[in-house]
């Protein structure tokens, strides 16, 4: 709601003799003025990522669904990782068609629309099982057809979202999906941890270079977008810790690490992650309003602002990353939007007792 309408609503509580009258032409006035937004400037959303990893978290996570679902939210964005590395001791079966199923069947008892960013363990690090030989990229495969059949979200009630397969050239990235909710735009972007599937094989390699110039493309597309049309707000999704640190100087990294003698190793050797933290960085530079990237993968609850500029090491004010929790932690976040504050965001952890 604009300012103009603010006020003379104000005025209809010092003038209550006439304040029917007023209120009727104020109601008026407002669908008459263009931008006069009779939707909410409040809602809250949920997060949760990295679980469930362990049999008995599948439980747990049914537990933390059925809290959200009593909670007024808008919906709910996992970050990735929904089953357990193949490594991981008494982990549940992974890398399987059943495996997959088990989690949709979860995530469908979410009432809110539920999305999904895919994670490392879903797919890329499916080629660690001992016991039989699995192919990340056939995994992947059958990710996509799980569980981003068509644009809708999981979840009992649906939600429509844009789809960066829309476009003839990113055919195949049905996962990367964008949404607007109160002025603020929403873009998941697969990005996974295990160094972004970069490193291994070259036919990993080549995975990976595909995908980023997709993810790149539609990073792009969502800022250009909101900047279009003036959203108030973007909130990016990914699996991966992107390893802000790697971009900071070594004094940043000492004292982050309270005061032990580690540097980042000089020459820094490149990442998985660079390209993206590279037009992260150009991006939020260039748009003057909040940008907030919510990520799992290394289990750390913590919000902070780690995005520095490269030419200076000083931090990015209108940048906030927030990590989810993760296994062991089966907890998730409330994330509450008020479009009549300047910070816009606030976050806060709910905790489910095991």
């Amino acid at each position: 709601m604009k300012k103009g309408c603010r006020q003379l609503s104000i005025r209809c509580v010092l003038h209550r003799s006439t304040r029917q009258s007023i209120l009727l032409f104020v109601g008026t006035l407002c669908l008459l003025v263009t931008g006069c937004a009779t939707q909410s400037t409040r809602f809250e959303f949920g997060v949760i990522g990295d679980v469930p990893y362990l049999l008995d978290e599948e439980a747990r996570v049914a537990a933390a669904i059925a809290n959200m679902n009593r909670s007024d939210l808008a919906f709910v964005v996992h970050v990735g990782d929904i089953q357990a590395d193949p490594r991981t001791p008494g982990g549940s079966p992974t890398c399987t068609d059943a495996s997959l199923q088990r989690r949709k069947e979860l995530f469908d008892a979410s009432r809110h629309p539920f999305i999904l960013t895919p994670g490392d363990n879903d797919w890329t690090d499916c080629h660690l099982i001992k016991d039989r030989m699995v192919d990340p990229l056939e995994r992947l495969a059958r990710l996509r057809a799980v569980f981003f059949p068509s644009a809708d979200s999981l979840g009992q009630r649906k939600m429509t979202l844009m789809v960066q397969a829309a476009e003839p050239k990113h055919a195949k990235y049905v996962e990367n999906r964008l949404w607007t909710h109160a002025g603020v735009l929403f873009v998941t972007v697969h990005i996974v941890g295990s160094n972004n599937n970069r490193g291994r094989t070259p036919e990993m390699d080549a995975e990976y270079t595909e995908r980023n110039a997709a993810n790149l493309t539609w990073l792009a597309q969502a800022f250009e977008r909101a900047q279009r049309e003036q959203a108030q707000a973007i909130v990016i999704f990914t699996q991966a810790n992107p390893q802000f640190e790697t971009t900071w100087s070594a004094r940043q990294v000492r004292l982050y690490l309270y005061g032990l003698p580690v540097n980042i190793p000089q020459p820094r050797r490149p990442t998985g992650f660079d390209d993206f933290l590279a037009a992260l960085e150009r991006e939020v530079v260039a748009y003057p309003q909040p940008v907030v990237l919510i990520h799992g993968d290394t289990h750390i609850f913590r919000v902070d602002k780690p995005l520095v500029r490269t030419a200076d090491t000083r931090l990015i004010e209108n940048f906030t990353r927030v990590e989810t929790f993760g296994s062991p932690d089966v907890h998730w976040i409330r994330v509450i939007v008020d479009l009549t504050d300047p910070g816009i965001f606030f976050f806060r952890p709910e905790i489910i007792a095991r």
